[in-house]
């Protein structure tokens, strides 16, 4: 068992202890190296300022490093996904050249890089991020092994306000349960974060290879441009902010105020935050956008709350799942009620049947699923409410739930931006196993999962109308040519 403990000002209960490591002795302690992967920002990063405060606290320097997964990426990430996160990663690069710190970028398995540069600069401590997926943890366990035992090793769960070995020690049932455990935790781990200092210790070891960002670009648009990039969402940290507290647009500067009552219809696509794919990526931090919301809650107290209760408590309910149940994507990891209904309308008579290939065009009867997958291919976000109708009709229209559950699983990691993501993967399975759900009247081929319809979705929002939205959208994307949009959108600063 991993032992929790940190230096101020980090909360103890953020760090885990991998490995304590064994006392230098050198006469200068080696420098600590910071492995970036899920939360890929410069400010109120936890795991940031636990490795500039474990350097101060040697005298040594510290630098950061990124690793990113070759071709076929990680979790299979198409262009969409990867030149996001290396347009973030130029811009975080220059911020973190103005606090002295060093960055490390590698093109492979973080497994080989990580392990080769803590050895080549003779480091003293690694410090990485969380992340509760199979496929992380799989490759942190490598490094852990991989690495020698005189390095200390801290892990720091910087992308959840309350640390997820924190709030719950097992797997909940429910968000009614973790919520009153997150609640109570809250006055201890919501607070304001530190400021990064610049680093004064001088870095005087390896330099890092000049990181030819554009290139790297181009070849991704090649290895992986079946799913091209979006242009309504600039990337890196500074965008983000613009998107949570723009003077223009900004959530809780302009939009706020309709959340509570517009973000559950489609046609109104700006009562959303828009900032899942900041979140995701790790370019914001949610205890900064908790933070600010919590401090305009007189402003609009329902919507602040609304949103905080999806910030904080559905996000953190979808790490836990994913930590504490490794079949988090399999129908072997839904409760034992939803398996057994499910197994026993594995069978009924389908009315339609479709192809996943068929799926992912959009090609069904129904104009209205047909809209939902379009917007996602081509915005790259598919709005918070389709995604629950989407995914119960791909159980509805495909052999079983275990095809269902895959390819709803493969077309949201393929085109949403904020795909490959505990949230995704928790969406897809209460939908269609459950998942924190109860049990419903039964009926064929659902059983007793929750049903969803049509005839629903016309009582709720005006179906036509968002169906002419997202026709719009189409058509507009089939307009621009495929290199144009983002650069557009890019300032001359970022360009250079």
């Amino acid at each position: 068992m991993a032992s929790h403990t940190a230096p101020a000002p980090i909360h103890p209960g953020r760090v885990r202890i991998l490995r304590p490591g064994s006392a230098s002795t050198k006469s200068k302690p080696g420098p600590v190296i910071y492995w970036m992967f899920r939360d890929q920002r410069v400010n109120d990063n936890w795991a940031l300022l636990h490795a500039a405060n474990l350097a101060s606290s040697l005298s040594a320097p510290f630098a950061v490093a990124f690793s990113l997964f070759p071709p076929p990426f990680f979790l299979h990430a198409r262009a969409r996904h990867v030149n996001f996160l290396l347009r973030g990663l130029k811009r975080l690069q220059t911020t973190l050249s103005s606090f002295n710190v060093p960055f490390f970028f590698f093109k492979s398995y973080p497994k080989d890089s990580i392990p080769n540069l803590v050895d080549r600069l003779g480091a003293s401590s690694l410090v990485v991020d969380f992340s509760p997926l199979r496929q992380f943890r799989s490759e942190l366990d490598d490094i852990v092994e991989r690495i020698g035992s005189h390095v200390a090793i801290h892990q720091v769960d910087a992308h959840n306000v309350v640390p997820v070995w924190v709030a719950s020690d097992k797997l909940e049932y429910s968000a009614r349960i973790i919520r009153s455990k997150i609640n109570k935790l809250l006055p201890e781990f919501l607070v304001d974060f530190p400021e990064l200092s610049k680093q004064t210790v001088e870095w005087i070891g390896e330099k890092p290879p000049k990181i030819e960002w554009d290139t790297l670009i181009d070849e991704v648009n090649r290895e992986a441009c079946d799913v091209a990039e979006i242009d309504w969402c600039v990337p890196g940290e500074d965008a983000a902010k613009e998107m949570l507290l723009g003077i223009k647009e900004g959530f809780l500067t302009k939009r706020i105020k309709g959340y509570h009552s517009d973000r559950n219809d489609p046609t109104k696509p700006r009562g959303l935050s828009g900032l899942s794919p900041y979140l995701h990526f790790g370019q914001i931090s949610a205890q900064r956008c908790a933070l600010e919301a919590r401090s305009r809650r007189n402003v609009s107290p329902q919507s602040v709350d609304a949103f905080l209760e999806e910030l904080i408590v559905r996000r953190e309910l979808a790490d836990n799942f994913c930590y504490y149940q490794p079949k988090y994507d399999s129908l072997d990891g839904a409760w034992e009620w939803a398996r057994k209904t499910l197994n026993d309308h594995a069978n009924d008579k389908r009315d339609h049947i479709y192809t996943r290939e068929q799926l992912d065009k959009g090609k069904t009867h129904d104009p209205l699923w047909n809209a939902s997958q379009m917007e996602m291919v081509c915005y790259g976000k598919m709005h918070g409410f389709m995604r629950m109708y989407w995914a119960k009709k791909i159980l509805e229209w495909t052999s079983g739930p275990e095809d269902a559950l895959s390819i709803a699983t493969y077309l949201n990691d393929k085109y949403e931006i904020d795909g490959r993501d505990p949230s995704g993967y928790v969406g897809c399975m209460w939908s269609i196993c459950g998942v924190h759900d109860q049990g419903w009247k039964e009926r064929p081929i659902f059983g007793k999962i929750r049903y969803m319809n049509y005839e629903g979705c016309k009582r709720k929002f005006n179906v036509d109308a968002y169906i002419s939205y997202v026709n719009k959208l189409v058509s507009q994307t089939k307009k621009r040519k495929p290199e144009g949009p983002l650069d557009k959108l890019l300032s001359k600063k970022e360009k250079n």
